[in-house]
């Protein structure tokens, strides 16, 4: 029977420890062009998630290269630690550093789109209470430009 707690205590951390929810991206809003340049452009922006877990989660680095219409946009890195409420909206603040010669070369087909096909693949790291974790993910999504409104 001493064992009792020892095996209470491991299934319990077990279940703790459970994978948490996918967060799911909602919108991407504030586009702000804060560096225009001819080979590097810088494009900050808000990315709105939800958070459907039952708990906070501790968001650690995100690294990911992102693409317009299969086209290498650049690299969005977050390398600060930002908490993330349980069961709840948060607002992601980002920046990406756009390669501009690859936006050059599509630039007259992606102009006169209605929509674009944004997709990124990278890592995350998350985790709580310290313990962190890097995961793998994919993002696929299209996106509504209105450029001429």
């Amino acid at each position: 029977m001493k064992s009792l707690p020892l095996y209470l205590f491991l299934a319990f951390i077990f279940v703790g420890c459970a994978a948490p929810k996918e967060l799911e991206y909602r919108t991407v809003k504030n586009l702000e062009i804060k560096q225009l340049g001819f080979n590097q452009s810088k494009l900050n922006f808000e990315l709105v998630y939800f958070n459907p877990n039952k708990f906070g989660l501790d968001l650690k680095k995100v690294d990911s290269d992102v693409y317009i219409d299969n086209t290498y946009l650049g690299k969005f890195q977050l390398d600060t630690l930002m908490k993330i409420p349980k069961n709840s909206e948060f607002v992601l603040p980002s920046s990406i550093d756009i390669n501009m010669q690859n936006l050059y070369k599509n630039a007259a087909q992606l102009l006169f789109k209605k929509e674009l096909t944004i997709k990124a693949k990278g890592n995350i790291k998350i985790g709580k209470g310290g313990i962190f974790k890097t995961f793998p993910f994919t993002y696929e999504g299209r996106q509504e430009l209105n450029l001429f409104k």
